[in-house]
């Protein structure tokens, strides 16, 4: 009777747990890992000097390593790949090498084939949006030029240009004596000049423009420092959010839109902000050292920062949205170049250059 008891017991123990164990069980979760694609030397992997054997619908990126620039392929390849003996202007569609006082301006398209020549320019190539455009040798005046080399048209600016962007057909820019100006593809200025104030000195240190033009992101003054958001409202554009930074930087400040134009990253003092659109909130990532390259991309909950902490001391910091550190990655490099393609990453450094994709596993 005894053993029958201690039977019914542990049956029922059992199945008790094997209950609990079917309700309670939940999946593991997939973590995402970076998981390295190729590896290549700048010094080894050269391209032919003439026309590379590479298709236009290929995939290549532009890239600024040190003394070093040109196109990469996908499969890490190099379509160009040479070594900086001037200035230079690089996109992803156009470049261009030339002097300090150029007397002509040849440029070329990623295959390295020259698509126009701009003869006695008036300033300096600056290539947005998949267009041509030229700073004025002052700074104060930008012009845009069409495909076949001619003036399209001429914009003024009352002070020198600190920062510019373009997306959308539209031109952002913002200018020394602390004045933001948009505008539209026949180069005429949508809203006249904005100015933010609010600080001792007013300047404007980096501005951004989401893809469709409806937002426009800014960094402006000094003691203090603010961050600014704009969105288009009717035919004018009106301050949604803004946020004092603290003293903040005397220098040109890295600001964009990421993650399908929902976030704004910018730099500020001591780290990183982050701020999110659809929920109106801002953080603050702290970071040590200065940062030396920002994600172009943002998206699948992770964003990637590259921080300096010294001459050769850097580090590949990934986070998860809204605000978390999850990992560091240092390495040694004097230079280092970084960007990001959906799920793939591309990091170089000295006289080498990676690519990386994201997968979950």
């Amino acid at each position: 009777m005894v053993k029958g008891k201690r039977k019914f017991w542990y049956l029922l123990g059992f199945l008790i747990f094997a209950f609990y164990m079917l309700i309670a069980a939940r999946p593991i979760p997939k973590e995402t890992i970076l998981k390295p694609r190729w590896i290549t030397s700048l010094e080894s992997n050269y391209p032919d000097r003439g026309k590379p054997e590479f298709a236009e619908s290929t995939e290549s990126l532009p890239f600024r390593l040190g003394e070093r620039y040109g196109f990469v392929g996908d499969d890490g390849k190099f379509v160009i790949n040479q070594i900086r003996e001037a200035y230079i202007s690089l996109s992803e569609k156009y470049w261009a090498e030339y002097d300090a006082y150029p007397s002509s301006i040849r440029v070329m398209n990623r295959l390295n084939e020259n698509v126009l020549t701009i003869d006695n320019p008036a300033g300096y190539p600056l290539f947005l949006d998949d267009r041509i455009f030229l700073i004025g040798s002052e700074q104060n005046s930008i012009t845009a030029i069409g495909e076949d080399g001619t003036e399209l048209w001429t914009h003024d600016f009352p002070a020198p240009i600190t920062c510019i962007d373009a997306s959308g057909g539209f031109v952002l820019a913002g200018t020394l004596d602390g004045a933001v100006e948009l505008l539209n593809s026949s180069g005429r200025a949508v809203f006249s000049p904005f100015e933010p104030g609010g600080s001792r000195l007013a300047v404007i240190l980096g501005c951004a423009i989401s893809h469709d033009a409806s937002r426009l992101a800014i960094i402006s003054g000094i003691d203090k420092q603010r961050f600014l958001l704009m969105e288009r409202a009717g035919d004018t554009y009106k301050v949604t959010y803004h946020e004092f930074l603290s003293e903040g930087y005397r220098r040109p400040v890295n600001i964009r839109f990421v993650g399908n134009d929902g976030k704004v990253t910018f730099e500020r003092e001591g780290g990183l902000g982050i701020y999110d659109i659809g929920s109106r909130t801002s953080y603050r990532v702290n970071l040590e050292g200065e940062i030396a390259s920002i994600d172009n991309n943002g998206g699948d909950r992770y964003l990637f920062v590259v921080t300096s902490q010294g001459a050769l001391e850097k580090c590949l910091i990934t986070i998860r949205y809204p605000a978390f550190i999850v990992s560091k990655a240092p390495f040694r490099s004097d230079q280092v170049f970084f960007t990001r393609r959906g799920t793939k990453l591309y990091l170089g450094g000295d006289s080498a250059m990676a690519s990386f994709e994201l997968e979950k596993k």
